[in-house]
This record gives C-alpha cells, sequence and structure tokens, in this order.
C-alpha cells in the first residue's frame, strides 16, 4: 500500500502539468482576451481609452506574448506559488482565493458529510426491507430529488422560507455578521445558513448515493455467503453490518474523485442563486470576464482536488474490500 501510495504521488507533478497546459488553452480558447472585454465595456458606457494605454497595458501583463510564452510564464509563477494577479480586481490571485476557501471548504465538507449521514442509512434500510411502504416513500423522495434540478430546489425554499416565515436564507451569514469580526455569535449565524445550502447542494447526491446503496445491497444480500450465515444462525444486524454494507459501500467509495471538486465549486448556478460566498460565483465572474489567470488558478484546484479524491477513493476501497490488491 505504502509502495502503492508513493507512486500516485511521484505521478502527482507531472498529472498537474498536464492538467495546467490543458486549462491554459481552455480559458485561451474564447477570440479576445480581458482587455478586449474591458474596452468593449467602456465604450458601451460612452467613455473610451487610447490604443497607447491599451498596448501598454497588453505588455505589463503579458498579453503580447505568444501563447508558449504566456503559458511558460504563468506556469513558472505557479512553481514559486505565485497564483498571478487578477486583471479585473488588480488583486493578488492567491488573496482572493483564499478569502473564499474557508467558508468553501466549510461548505464542502458539511455537505458531504451530510449526503453520506442520509444516503448510507436510507439505503440500507430500503435493501433490508424491499417493495415495503418505506421503501416505496424512499423511492419516490429519491426519484424527486434526482429529477429536481439544485437550483430550482433553491428558489423553492428560499421563497417558502420567505412567504411563510420570513426568513432571508441567502448567503451564509445574516446582515449584521457579514462584516463582523468571528466570534462566537457569528460561528452560531454560521451553522443556522449553512444547513440549507448544503442539503440543496448535497439533495442530488444524496438521492443518487441511496439508490447506488440499495442496489448493491440488495445483490449481496442474496449471495450464497449470506444465506450460509443465515442458516448457522448469525444475527441478522450483525451479518448485513459485518459483510454486505462493507462490500456494497465500493461504488459509493469510488464516487469521491468527482464528487469531492463538485462540492467544492459550490455548484455554480446555486451558488449564484442563494448569493454563497464561496469560489463557484468567483470562478463564473473570471470566466465572464476571460480574467483567464484567476480562472486559471482556480480550475487547476479543481484538477488538484480531482486528483487527489482519485487517490483517496483507491485507498478507501483496498481498505473496505481485502479483495481489492493495489501492489503490482
Amino acid at each position: 500500500m505504502t509502495r502503492y501510495i508513493l507512486q500516485r504521488l511521484a505521478l502527482l507533478p507531472l498529472l498537474m502539468v498536464i492538467y495546467s497546459f490543458i486549462i491554459f488553452v481552455i480559458i485561451q480558447a474564447p477570440p479576445g482576451d480581458f482587455l478586449t472585454a474591458y474596452v468593449a465595456t467602456l465604450a458601451s458606457s460612452g467613455s473610451s481609452i487610447s490604443q497607447e494605454q491599451i498596448e501598454a497595458w497588453r505588455a505589463q501583463y503579458g498579453l503580447d506574448q505568444p501563447l508558449v510564452v504566456q503559458y511558460l510564464l504563468w506556469v513558472q509563477h505557479l512553481v514559486q506559488g505565485n497564483f498571478g494577479l487578477s486583471l479585473e480586481y488588480q488583486r493578488p490571485n492567491a488573496d482572493l482565493i483564499g478569502e473564499q476557501i474557508g467558508l468553501t471548504l466549510a461548505l464542502a465538507l458539511f455537505s458531504f458529510f451530510l449526503t453520506w449521514a442520509i444516503a448510507i442509512p436510507a439505503g440500507i434500510y430500503s435493501a433490508t426491507h424491499p417493495r415495503s411502504i418505506g421503501d416505496h416513500i424512499l423511492t419516490v423522495i429519491n426519484y424527486v430529488g434526482v429529477a429536481t434540478p439544485n437550483f430550482m430546489l433553491a428558489l423553492i425554499l428560499m421563497w417558502v422560507a420567505f412567504a411563510y416565515f420570513d426568513l432571508s436564507v441567502t448567503g451564509l451569514y445574516s446582515p449584521e455578521y457579514a462584516d463582523a469580526p468571528w466570534s462566537w455569535a457569528k460561528f452560531v449565524d454560521l451553522m443556522a445558513h449553512l444547513w440549507l445550502p448544503a442539503l440543496v447542494l448535497g439533495i442530488a447526491g444524496t438521492a443518487r448515493l441511496s439508490r447506488i446503496m440499495r442496489a448493491n445491497l440488495l445483490d449481496e444480500l442474496n449471495k450464497p455467503y449470506v444465506v450460509t450465515a443465515r442458516a448457522k444462525g448469525m444475527k441478522e444486524w450483525r451479518l448485513v453490518w459485518r459483510y454486505p454494507v462493507r462490500l456494497a459501500f465500493n461504488p459509493l467509495i469510488s464516487t469521491i474523485g468527482w464528487y469531492l471538486p463538485m462540492l467544492f465549486s459550490g455548484s455554480l448556478i446555486v451558488a449564484t442563486v442563494m448569493n454563497l460566498p464561496n469560489i463557484g460565483p468567483l470562478l463564473l465572474r473570471a470566466l465572464v470576464n476571460q480574467d483567464m489567470y484567476l480562472a486559471g488558478g482556480i480550475l487547476l484546484i479543481y484538477s488538484f482536488l480531482t486528483i487527489v479524491g482519485t487517490l483517496l477513493s483507491d485507498i478507501l476501497l483496498a481498505l473496505f474490500d481485502p479483495r481489492i490488491r493495489v501492489e503490482g
């Protein structure tokens, strides 16, 4: 296991280089650049700027260089821990991302644990009580959860909270705590707001994981080793939790690789609708305004999370299922 982990970690720099090149090509694909969009915005508002100033800005930000040179300079700065300067905000990208990373991480982890805490017991109950009333109710709820877009669910919950309870559930803080320094009262206010966006972000994943858990556990419960254990008098709850549930976890664990970065992004549309101060809206604004270095830095973080999530999935699969071997 140790050798396998070291081998995967040794591949991490190579994978990040490949991802960085792909990301740079993608963010450079749209026609024009930030200055082109900025000049167009000024023109639409009736303002203008001299061509000399535009050329000076191009030279300052390196936009007058060939794409290969721009990429190499970007990578050189990344290796030095410098994410570059945001063309729109005129601030270091590391500072902009750092301001959002704490709340983004808290929301992602809370949503992740909430998803698993609901999906696993629901899937186990449905598999151990097939075709019961509870199983039918959970099945309907899961289908509705998968079919309902997250942003629509967010809009419905926001309307219900405002219309019937006179509550504003947008953002992660009440207005009086938005710019206040950290305190116990602000932390309590954050927890009071955090559960709703976490539930909205995780509802579709909860429904899918619950159905996957049910299907795989049903398949395990019909295998010969379970029938043999029952015939020997092993208690049902002990039998289910010790072997079938453990093996049914495999497909769920394998989803961590793509589920982790998805939660980290906070679902761009949901985060925008609910006015969540996380990295999702920051990335969307960077892409719209062609703030390429800010967008590239955030996408590179997503790529890193995908690699780490996949590695965690492989390690957890080997730990949960002894039949899986990673050596050799």
